[in-house]
């Protein structure tokens, strides 16, 4: 699974209905050209090729009056919702995901209720465990990684990995039950976007044809 398209989607969510740029800028303010795929080139590909599968409907809106060319704004279909949903819910619970989906999928979890969320991550939890005791059929942690020579110390990473995993979800689970942060269904949440014309500090400056304010 590709970060990027769960990324584009949320971001785009979030405000209805936004322009490439918009989106740009929001997963730049985010921190997401970081620790992520999200560059300039894969959103505005992903936009145009989620339009294409139907899960993004594109609107051309006229140029602003100081030129350029038409503006091209996406929002989500009804497929692109139910697109959505399945990545956010794939990204919390898959123990082997890459850091970034699971960043992506932390980023927008508030969008499902909260007892769904929960139970999402226990589901990571014990996906994270069963793997943990695949490994360990071979490598016993006891035994230190020296038992099977340079090759042990991959065994220890997995085995370090899975366990701090299981240690910061259980932990996200604890604030969550805590009652921490707005769920869905819950009252406003914070809207974490850029409004139209907001400076961005983390912008990189460049822009896209077909982005013109």
């Amino acid at each position: 699974m590709s970060a990027i398209r769960l990324l584009v989607l949320g971001a785009v969510r979030r405000h209805g209905r936004a322009h490439g740029y918009q989106v740009r800028n929001d997963l730049e303010f985010w921190g997401a050209h970081e620790w992520s795929n999200a560059k300039p080139g894969s959103i505005y590909h992903a936009l145009k090729q989620m339009a294409k599968q139907g899960l993004l409907r594109a609107h051309e809106i006229a140029p602003s009056t100081a030129g350029g060319p038409p503006r091209t704004e996406y929002e989500l279909t009804p497929d692109g919702t139910e697109e959505y949903l399945r990545l956010l819910r794939e990204a919390l619970t898959a123990y082997d995901q890459k850091l970034d989906v699971l960043s992506a999928g932390v980023g927008f979890i508030v969008d499902l209720p909260r007892e769904e969320a929960v139970r999402l991550l226990r589901e990571r939890v014990e996906g994270i465990r069963e793997w943990r005791s695949s490994v360990t059929e071979y490598y016993t942690p006891e035994a230190g990684p020296e038992s099977l020579g340079h090759i042990g110390e991959i065994m220890n990473l997995w085995v370090s990995s899975a366990d701090f995993g299981a240690e910061w979800t259980l932990g996200l689970i604890a604030r969550i039950e805590a009652g921490a942060h707005v769920f869905a269904g819950e009252g406003e949440q914070p809207a974490l976007v850029l409004a139209e014309g907001e400076p961005n500090p983390y912008a990189t400056g460049e822009r896209h044809p077909g982005d013109s304010a």
